[in-house]
């Protein structure tokens, strides 16, 4: 029997990390810590250290220019952000996608807008995936 892939999800501090990394599009472990918000206190080998875990992770490649590494993401975000909703589905809503729209949906936090926004992308695609 074939094993299926592990999905591979960020930590919070990744996901911080490869968020600075995906605005800026390349960057040293200097160039994100100055992305980093002031009230971020965030020593540079703690830094140095998330960017080769990522690495490990094959989320991030990087070249050496100097003595210095310039990180760039191998995963953009939007496939990211499939992954993410793809491992949420099966994880928290049985493998039933319309039940994490369901629950999208039903939130009383959206607004009539969104909501609006979110009837517009419905339409959109069933229109698209009609013809």
């Amino acid at each position: 029997m074939r094993q299926r892939k592990k999905i591979t999800l960020l930590t919070e501090v990744e996901l911080e990390f490869m968020t600075l990394l995906w605005a800026i599009g390349e960057g040293s472990v200097r160039d994100l810590l100055a992305a980093l918000p002031a009230d971020r206190n965030l020593a540079y080998t703690s830094a140095a250290t998330i960017m080769r875990i990522l690495e490990q992770k094959k989320f991030v490649s990087s070249t050496k220019v100097g003595k210095t590494f310039i990180y760039e993401p191998v995963l953009s975000k939007d496939d990211y952000q499939s992954r993410s909703l793809r491992d949420l589905s099966q994880k928290l809503f049985d493998n039933t996608p319309v039940a994490l729209v369901a629950r999208l949906v039903d939130d009383d936090g959206l607004s009539t807008e969104a909501l609006e926004e979110i009837r517009a992308l419905l339409d959109r695609r069933l229109k698209d995936g009609s013809s």
